[in-house]
């Protein structure tokens, strides 16, 4: 699929020192973070890792998309909440490659309701449209 072009309205900027094992700040200087390889890759674990930052991102805009389809549907989402799981592993090639599990609490709709609206924010997330085909996404509904 082609890629669409987009009216850009917001561009963030970060730049990496030492790849894993180092900082990452944003330009801006709101985001200023050590990140450090997890425990169970070899790591120290005394910083954030970047699966954490990925899954901090695509939690909060899930979250934002699931506001929008909410609005169009005319469905309540009062105290919901989204919650991703990004894990991260050797590919079959030697590459890495990454999951992510997407849940979602909507206290406020029926389980029905509550699935279609998290499959239609699946469509309109910006981090789901950047993953769709390259990485596993699993939608769930707590």
């Amino acid at each position: 699929m082609p890629i669409q072009p987009i009216d850009v309205k917001y561009q963030a900027v970060a730049t990496a020192e030492n790849g894993r094992d180092g900082r990452v700040a944003s330009d801006d200087g709101q985001l200023d973070v050590v990140v450090n390889p997890p425990k169970e890759m070899g790591g120290s674990g005394a910083g954030t890792n970047p699966e954490q930052l990925f899954a901090a991102g695509y939690s909060a805009c899930f979250q934002s998309a699931l506001g929008v389809v909410a609005r169009r549907e005319k469905a309540d989402i009062t105290g919901s909440t989204v919650t991703a799981k990004v894990g991260i592993g050797p590919t079959p090639d030697g590459g890495f490659g990454l999951t992510v599990a997407l849940s979602a609490h909507i206290p406020t709709v029926d389980a029905a309701t509550a699935k279609d609206l998290l499959e239609k924010a699946h469509q309109v997330c910006p981090y789901s449209n950047a993953t769709r085909g390259n990485i596993e996404v699993t939608l769930t509904v707590d």
